[in-house]
């Protein structure tokens, strides 16, 4: 890759865009949803779907809010993992589901769901899939205009959702 291809910031469509893209994640960010969990989710969408960018952020953005290395290196295995809670568990396996689509016919199993409801109420669980939905469209922005992880400091985009 040649580096970026396109910057959403600098076209007058794409900034209004990615304004209003934020400001969706800052809704999510305010949510009951503990931010642990978002981060845990966003983490493993985003390597499941190869973005560096989405990566380079939730990894920067938890370590910034107090999480653990041991926690964000085993997010890639967390079923092989002793670190997750079970409702963090509840949370990645439908990240998981949400994001393999394509590969999960099913989607969201009604085994994970049932999970997913028996630790999460209902803003929470409305969070979760605002969370899935909203990561795995950031990771196609990314891809397709080629960010590209590594220079991202957490905060950068503060500014972008006022």
């Amino acid at each position: 890759m040649n580096g970026t291809r396109f910057n959403l910031f600098e076209n007058e469509f794409g900034a209004k865009f990615a304004k209003r893209f934020a400001n969706a994640g800052l809704l999510v960010q305010q949510s009951s949803l503990p931010k642990a969990t978002q981060e845990l989710m966003a983490l493993r969408a985003s390597q499941i779907n190869g973005c560096g960018w989405c990566i380079d952020m939730h990894t920067k953005d938890a370590a910034a809010s107090g999480e653990t290395a041991v926690r964000l290196n085993l997010v890639v295995a967390w079923r092989e993992s002793t670190v997750f809670t079970e409702a963090e568990r509840a949370a990645l396996a439908f990240t998981e589901e949400g994001t393999r689509l394509a590969d999960a016919h099913q989607g969201v199993s009604d085994e994970t769901w049932a999970e997913v409801r028996k630790h999460y109420d209902d803003d929470q669980t409305a969070a979760l899939i605002a969370v899935v939905a909203l990561i795995n469209a950031a990771n196609r922005l990314a891809i397709i205009t080629h960010q590209q992880g590594g220079t991202y400091e957490p905060g950068m985009f503060a500014a972008a959702v006022n």
